[in-house]
């Protein structure tokens, strides 16, 4: 189905552009003129000029081949700049830094975008294998530690939203049934952190704990993960308090007043 752009008046090129941008992503890093004016629902003389336009400002540039477009080098200029420069990062990096050195594993901060999990920043463990995910990926928050950690304090009614949709597994041990996630969910309000026992991928455990605002709302959390094998039973409870101790100490930074 193809992604139709309303129009407003003395901005329809700029929506256009920015929609054109957030066609590109994991799943489809480059796409060519054809495919684009499907997916947009426009005609391929418009599709040019803003593929050119974006061309010129090196937010896009041809592949190899030079048939297909792909995110220039300025996208990661300007990326660059908006994480720097994000309140929230800054106050975290510094507990990430001691997460991830004194558990070896990786830390991770990520932020509520609609149902899913996005990564903003990440401090890689020390261990050779750590199970490194990628800057700028999402989530859904039933599959993460991170989501199911801010899920497990939001108000009834906001979790009760989310889990009423049609969840689906990510892998065997994705827990999607409304009553034992609830359940879960619960479980983990009360100990300060939550566990994806390979909920989001075969062999990986994750411990995290949401970071609260000043309004005492949960918008983003933070993580460590790793191997299985290293992230035992007894293991995660030692490492889920210094990650709930983490969360709390990010969380007053950003003016949270339990």
């Amino acid at each position: 189905m193809s992604q139709r752009i309303k129009p407003y008046p003395g901005t329809q090129s700029v929506l256009r552009a920015v929609a054109l941008l957030k066609c590109f992503n994991d799943d489809h890093p480059q796409w060519n003129l054809s495919e684009l004016s499907r997916t947009l629902g426009l005609n391929k003389t418009t599709v040019f000029r803003l593929l050119s336009a974006l061309e010129s400002e090196n937010l896009l540039s041809r592949n190899a081949e030079g048939d297909s477009y792909v995110l220039g080098p300025e996208i990661l200029v300007m990326a660059g700049f908006a994480l720097r420069n994000t309140d929230l990062r800054t106050a975290a990096r510094p507990d990430l830094e001691r997460l991830a050195e004194s558990t070896g594993e990786t830390a991770s901060l990520e932020i509520v975008t609609g149902f899913e999990m996005l990564i903003i920043d990440e401090i890689v463990g020390g261990h050779l294998v750590s199970g490194v995910r990628s800057l700028g990926t999402r989530w859904p928050l039933h599959g993460t530690s991170t989501g199911l950690s801010v899920l497990a304090v939001w108000p009834r009614a906001r979790r009760e939203s989310y889990l009423s949709q049609d969840l689906k597994p990510i892998t065997p041990q994705t827990i999607i049934e409304s009553q034992a996630l609830n359940k879960l969910l619960d479980h983990f309000s009360e100990q300060g952190f939550a566990i994806s026992d390979e909920m989001l991928e075969s062999g990986l455990v994750a411990i995290g704990a949401p970071l609260l605002n000043h309004e005492g709302h949960a918008e983003a959390a933070i993580s460590i993960y790793g191997p299985k094998n290293r992230l035992d039973e007894m293991r995660i409870l030692t490492v889920g308090l210094q990650v709930r101790d983490a969360a709390k100490n990010i969380s007053q930074k950003l003016g949270y007043l339990p």
